[in-house]
């Protein structure tokens, strides 16, 4: 039996384990990627790990987050980062840059290396054929050590496309089409891996969007194959040495198979507030608009950007509409100033952003109160333009475009011919704005602002847990609601003091001071708690307000790796009905927790206020077990250091 993609790249990189869905595996990181939203903590703990110089074949720090500084605490943020990279052997993507999938894609990212991101869009390398995975900072402080990454070999679902786009139709319908068919944890445990003869229809860019919003299916990660279409985008970025076709067996056996007919699809729109409640545009109607956002790491290609360009060349943004655009790296806003298609934009009536995340995690040009915004990138959950009562729509490029000039939701094959975008056969190559780290780490000063707080780190397991329970939350409750980053919270990504006056806000006001007033307690949630990004502090912060465990019908992948990194317990109901036997305020206990941890059996929760108890279930992989045991990761990892010793 021959190997698909996602195996043939394990396979060359497992340390520990067997290919075998549901096994515990580890694997060797050859790539890592941070981001200043989520960087500073990771560099902090990989500071406390004691490795004076990373370890794996290339590391990159980049700022594209937190790049609005009306205050001095991002930009101290930014400072700690480049000193700290320049030390440890990482390469520093300065502001301005470019978003780090973007800039990844184009300079870094290598077919058939492994790439852990601290940022849960990091499998937009997938487009390129890498096995990309976002985890959460701890884990990539890890990787950065030589240590290996460990997780639960996914199943692999094998996406065939078959058929072309038609005009007007692009990469962002397809994504959101499998949305559509999978919904957003309909991924969860897999691989999605694209194979058909629809893949060599579409070019790298393209590729990147469907991979990078893999994400939002909850899946590990998605990857296509390596072919000569990747080698000619290689080649195109002086990169062509970097190339080695990577493709799936003929023979290659799939857990699971879907088929999507490219020429059938329509354009789509993701509708308020989840990423797969997916409608046509034709179907959705003529909505009035009063925002459009272009760019994220989602489409802000230079194809994408070219695209655009063309739509709006010669015609003017309604009056009722604000459209932003945010080219995603130097190299493309560099390009559309050489070419005139920035000429286009701005003389349509666009305001052009910096190269970075910007609107899509709420940085900026949030929407006014109750208004419509179509944006292209890769999230629309409640509040998290920055602006609550907004209703966000996820569109593609072209479909972003024309409503802006229409001033409602338009079909763009409403438009007539449709631009063709070729790749260009050289990009503009500057890496002046990368900085590579210094030879040695002696005599380089890391420089700390005032804002950069230490991390919470837990303590051993406790013979019994109790507490209370202080809030219960529905289904699908996202690590926007646990830990909230907007524009205003972004800066503090360093201090979790002031971000725990803010965790759970959204779903309950009174939630930090109830779990201050309890010393902490337990967290009741309901069905793949947890999903959206990769941020860890959504483990920190309820840390170091004293959570002891989430009990939730199912976990999302990252979330719920980052609570045992934090020696939280991500606990299951067995009957999910069970959930309903639990309510705000009740007594909860855990006799005899850590010695069920330890050697296995039933977990038994006491509802001591109901007189009540419930059976739970928790999925713990033995090095896991032994991580909740030490009190998490950091805990963990420097036992197994002292016993090397």
């Amino acid at each position: 039996m021959g190997l698909n993609i996602a195996q043939k790249i394990i396979e060359k990189h497992l340390v520990s384990g067997k290919m075998l869905a549901g096994e515990d595996i580890s694997i060797k990181i050859d790539q890592t990627l941070t981001q200043d939203s989520t960087g500073t903590m990771a560099y902090l703990q990989f500071e406390a790990i004691g490795i004076p110089r990373v370890k794996t074949e290339k590391s990159v720090a980049y700022i594209d987050h937190n790049t609005l500084q009306t205050g001095f605490e991002n930009a101290d943020d930014h400072k700690y980062i480049q000193t700290v990279a320049k030390k440890h052997g990482i390469f520093f993507s300065r502001p301005g840059n470019g978003i780090c999938h973007q800039v990844h894609l184009e300079r870094f990212g290598i077919p058939g290396k492994t790439l852990l991101g601290s940022d849960s869009h990091t499998p937009t390398g997938g487009g390129i054929g890498m096995l990309a995975i976002g985890a959460g900072g701890l884990d990539v402080a890890v990787a950065m050590g030589g240590g290996a990454y460990h997780l639960t070999m996914p199943k692999v679902k094998r996406v065939n496309l078959t058929g072309s786009l038609k005009p007007w139709v692009s990469a962002k319908d397809i994504i959101l089409e499998v949305l559509r068919l999978m919904s957003v944890k309909g991924g969860v445990g897999y691989v999605i891996e694209y194979a058909g003869e629809g893949v060599r229809t579409l070019s790298v860019p393209e590729r990147a969007t469907i991979t990078n919003m893999g994400a939002e299916l909850g899946a590990t990660t998605s990857v296509f194959p390596s072919d000569e279409i990747t080698k000619e985008f290689l080649k195109a970025q002086k990169r062509e040495s970097d190339w080695t076709a990577l493709f799936a067996d003929a023979d290659a056996a799939y857990d699971e198979e879907i088929t999507i007919d490219l020429s059938g699809l329509t354009p789509l729109v993701a509708k308020p507030h989840m990423p797969d409640n997916v409608d046509t545009v034709e179907n959705t109607g003529k909505i009035k608009v009063d925002q459009v956002f272009i760019g994220s790491c989602t489409n802000s290609s230079y194809q994408d950007m070219m695209t655009v360009a063309a739509v709006l060349k010669g015609k003017s943004v309604h009056p009722d509409v604000s459209l932003v655009i945010g080219p995603g790296s130097k190299q493309v806003l560099n390009m559309l100033a050489l070419n005139g298609a920035l000429a286009d934009m701005i003389d349509a009536g666009a305001r052009i952003l910096e190269s970075a995340c910007g609107p899509c995690i709420g940085m900026g040009q949030s929407p006014r109160t109750d208004a419509v915004s179509l944006r292209t990138n890769n999230r629309n959950f409640e509040g998290r333009s920055g602006t609550t009562s907004a209703q966000i729509y996820i569109v593609s490029p072209e479909t972003a475009a024309i409503s802006a000039i229409a001033g409602v939701l338009t079909d763009p094959r409403t438009l007539g011919e449709a631009p063709v975008i070729a790749l260009p056969k050289e990009f503009l190559i500057n890496d002046n704005m990368v900085d590579a780290p210094a030879d040695s780490h002696a005599g380089v000063e890391v420089v700390r602002g005032p804002n950069i707080k230490p991390f919470p780190v837990n303590v051993p397991l406790a013979p019994d847990v109790s507490g209370t329970a202080l809030i219960k939350v529905g289904d699908n409750i996202t690590t926007d609601h646990i830990m909230p980053s907007n524009a205003k919270l972004l800066p503090y990504r360093s201090n979790i003091p002031f971000l725990s006056e803010f965790c759970l806000v959204p779903c309950d006001p009174q939630f930090p001071a109830r779990a201050k007033e309890h010393g902490g307690g337990f967290i009741i949630g309901g069905a793949n708690y947890g999903q959206g990004s990769s941020r860890e502090h959504a483990a920190l912060v309820p840390l170091y307000l004293g959570v002891k465990a989430v009990i939730a019908k199912s976990f999302a992948r990252i979330h719920m790796a980052n609570l045992i990194n934090s020696g939280i317990l991500p606990l299951t109901f067995t009957n999910e009905s069970d959930y309903d036997a639990i309510d705000t305020g009740d007594a909860l206990a855990l006799d005899d927790i850590r010695q069920t941890i330890e050697n296995g059996g039933e977990i038994i929760l006491s509802n001591r206020t109901k007189g009540t108890s419930l059976p739970l279930s928790i999925t713990l992989s033995a090095r896991q077990r032994e991580m909740i045991l030490a009190g998490g990761l950091l805990n963990y990892t420097k036992l197994q250091s002292e016993g090397k010793e």
